[in-house]
């Protein structure tokens, strides 16, 4: 019996131990996370570099993708529609090519918007190649931007508003219901502007407040009423067709012919550290899913690259844009793009 008694103080003792250095270790922060994946990029001598963000130290990984990411899913479900560009259209298309250089009047093409702490990234990219493309098929006069808050908040067909939506669905709707004009925070300059202040995305908050201040935004209420007094009815831009393209020699041919397309892909860990050069997953876990626009394509250093312009605001990236690997379907990016023409 004593030998049982000395034999149970001892477990609980070596037990209380235990417990006692594992209630002390520290929990890995997300900024311990990322700092992690930033030191394995770079010591891969990789394609791009990645950096740091202070801003995560003291954050859970659960609270960083619960406000970032998470809530955004991202797919083209358009079975039909599909282009396809001819075989000498696909043979034209330049090797390298850059919307800005090639529509330099259209002002829309070189903006960086910002969809704040919502998941509203699908009807960014779409509002945007809407807006670029009314200027390229203009002439380059006609400088009408598309509002994001117009399809994410009246558009019940295209997905779940702030909590992720189907970017072929937004340019079905701007064919058959039309779009309203309307750009960024407080821009009185149109009918619908954008409800949420812009926010530092992934990186060290300074000019903009960090988006993990924000709790996520819940979809604004579709009100059919322009912000601005205008018309709502009379703001209405329309597209007169909606269509996906797939694939890297498809998608060359429509941006080089047509203008910016909307392209989406799986988010990892990794994504939210780039700084610079040709970005490729290499490390860290999916995040989500993300919609961009893509303004062309060329050639780093051997490397072939999407050239992308993100809505994470002019902070993020290289000045708001990434170069993202091409040719490879990296993260799914050519499985499909959409995209339509203008009225």
């Amino acid at each position: 019996m004593k030998g049982f008694i000395v034999a149970t103080l001892v477990a609980l003792t070596i037990g209380a131990i235990a417990l006692n250095q594992y209630s002390n270790k520290s929990v890995e922060t997300y900024g311990d996370r990322i700092s992690k994946i930033v030191d394995k990029v770079n010591s891969m001598n990789s394609t791009w570099k990645a950096g740091t963000n202070a801003r995560f130290a003291n954050m859970s990984p659960e609270a960083i993708k619960s406000s970032m990411m998470s809530v955004e899913f991202v797919q083209n479900k358009k079975a039909t529609n599909q282009y396809f560009h001819s075989y000498a259209k696909v043979a034209e298309a330049p090797a390298s090519f850059d919307s800005r250089a090639q529509w330099p009047e259209c002002e829309s093409i070189r903006e960086i918007r910002d969809q704040s702490s919502c998941g509203s990234c699908w009807a960014f990219g779409a509002s945007e190649v809407m807006s670029d493309r009314i200027c390229i098929h203009s002439g380059q006069t006609n400088q009408t931007r598309v509002s994001a808050t117009d399809l994410v908040a009246c558009c019940t067909e295209c997905g779940n508003g702030c909590q992720g939506g189907y970017p072929d669905a937004a340019f079905d709707y701007w064919m058959n219901s039309g779009v309203v004009t309307g750009a960024l925070y407080k821009d009185m300059k149109s009918c619908l502007n954008y409800p949420f202040p812009p926010c530092a995305h992934h990186v060290p908050a300074g000019k903009y407040q960090a988006c993990s201040d924000f709790k996520m935004f819940d979809t604004p209420t579709c009100t059919r009423t322009c912000t601005n007094g205008d018309d709502y009815v009379k703001s209405k831009t329309f597209g007169k067709s909606s269509y996906t393209v797939h694939g890297e020699s498809q998608m060359m041919a429509e941006i080089s012919t047509n203008g910016p397309v909307e392209g989406s892909f799986t988010v990892y860990e990794d994504f939210e550290t780039y700084q610079s050069g040709v970005y490729q997953h290499l490390t860290g876990e999916s995040v989500g899913g993300h919609a961009i626009r893509i303004l062309g394509y060329g050639e780093e250093n051997g490397t072939k690259y999407w050239l992308i312009a993100n809505s994470w605001n002019e902070t993020w990236g290289q000045n708001g844009y990434i170069k993202f690997l091409r040719g490879e379907n990296h993260c799914g990016m050519e499985n499909s793009a959409a995209a339509g023409m203008p009225m």
